[in-house]
């Protein structure tokens, strides 16, 4: 059984619609002072675990921490290796434009970078902007000069939970994470980049489930 700890915009929004339910997702981005989008996907977290109900034309309502409802057991029994994509990889020795070609021919936002062949970096779009921005010659510059290294990486292993993976990626603000499988090799650990799993993955399946229970949640 997973523990859930909602972070505090979730714990707000939770107190929000106890106070004003039923409460449309309008209402509740004005009295956080954030944009709709911003917590959309706080919103889907607090649906998908059971503690708030969604009525199309009607609004949010509070129903409480139940541990039997029938969806929040869902998610806590699918598996980040159900959603994992394949990951976007290239070696660390890779220039920073190749890198970015690589990363627009797939249409990603991060990339990851691996060395011997296991993860050692992760860059992103503003990694590869602040450095062409710089006046760099990005057709000399390895990838592994400007990635976030190891062990400063955020990451997700395939037997965790997707709410898990959700809720690391909204604190910590990214894009996606790297899963991977963790190997001991010669007494050092490294890790093996299995998939890729992010907030598309997510989004996806939330609003898919949230589909077939709700009926669409687009007036809420």
């Amino acid at each position: 059984m997973i523990e859930i700890q909602y972070n505090d915009r979730q714990k707000r929004i939770i107190e929000i619609v106890k106070e004003h339910q039923p409460v449309t997702s309008e209402k509740i981005s004005k009295l956080l002072n954030v944009n709709r989008s911003t917590i959309r996907p706080d919103l889907s977290i607090l649906i998908m675990t059971g503690i708030l109900d969604a009525r199309p034309k009607v609004g949010y309502l509070y129903v409480g921490d139940q541990e039997d409802k029938v969806i929040a057991n869902h998610i806590r029994n699918v598996k980040v290796n159900d959603l994992k994509s394949m990951p976007v990889v290239v070696d660390e020795k890779t220039t920073v434009y190749d890198a970015i070609v690589f990363m627009f021919m797939k249409d990603v936002g991060t990339i990851y970078v691996t060395s011997n062949g296991y993860l050692s970096g992760v860059v992103s779009r503003k990694d590869f902007l602040k450095t062409a921005i710089g006046g760099n010659d990005i057709r000399k510059i390895p990838i592994n000069v400007i990635m976030t290294r190891m062990p400063n990486l955020i990451i997700a292993f395939s037997n965790e939970s997707i709410y898990e993976a959700a809720q690391r990626l909204i604190n910590c603000e990214i894009d996606s994470l790297p899963v991977v499988e963790r190997l001991l090799i010669d007494n050092s650990e490294v890790y093996k980049v299995v998939g890729r799993i992010s907030k598309t993955n997510i989004t996806k399946f939330f609003v898919e489930l949230g589909t077939k229970e709700f009926g669409g949640l687009e007036d809420a």
